[in-house]
């Protein structure tokens, strides 16, 4: 069976052409440069109008009222992130904010700054936050927002992700391969 993912999303520190070009319409570039003390604003409209142009959506990380200053498409909300300042600006429409998690706590906390998809880590990266493929499911079954699979995901554990049916995945390393 064929299978294909509606959108994938695509995490970005610095802005490089060559891996932006390799994507397709149905993938979402978020930015999140965390060394850096100031967000460069002329960079994130480089990149906007580069992905404009591709039509790819663009999300920044961490910095909802700078994402909506600049007329982005949507922003990201980091697991670490519990601030709920974002409840009082007017969005826009089309405008969607996301945010990660690695537990039930950070869950709420993402379900009560009301973001419309929730990422959901570490699936296959074994790091600190590693859940493997139960406990994935577990946490996924405890929400009603939608869930998107994000942490280690590369072309040979396409398949299993495929297995557990989600039509959306986030990563980094699956887009540099």
């Amino acid at each position: 069976m064929h299978y294909n993912f509606r959108t994938k999303y695509y995490f970005i520190d610095t802005f490089d052409t060559k891996n932006i070009d390799k994507i397709d319409r149905r993938t979402v570039v978020i930015f999140r440069n965390y060394l850096l003390k100031q967000t460069d604003e002329v960079l994130l409209l480089k990149i906007k109008k580069y992905c404009k142009k591709r039509k790819i959506k663009f999300y920044l990380s961490n910095n909802i009222k700078l994402a909506l200053r600049l007329n982005l498409d949507g922003a990201y909300i980091p697991s670490f992130n519990k601030n709920f300042n974002h409840l009082n600006y007017s969005l826009k429409t089309k405008f969607e904010i996301v945010g990660s998690s690695h537990n039930i706590k950070e869950i709420r906390t993402k379900e009560t700054q009301k973001v419309k998809k929730i990422f959901i880590s570490s699936l296959f990266k074994r790091n600190k936050n590693y859940l493997g493929l139960n406990k994935f499911k577990l946490l996924c079954s405890l929400t009603k927002k939608q869930t998107i699979a994000l942490g280690g995901i590369s072309k040979n554990n396409l398949t299993k992700l495929r297995l557990l049916k989600f039509p959306e995945f986030a990563g980094i390393s699956y887009f540099k391969e």
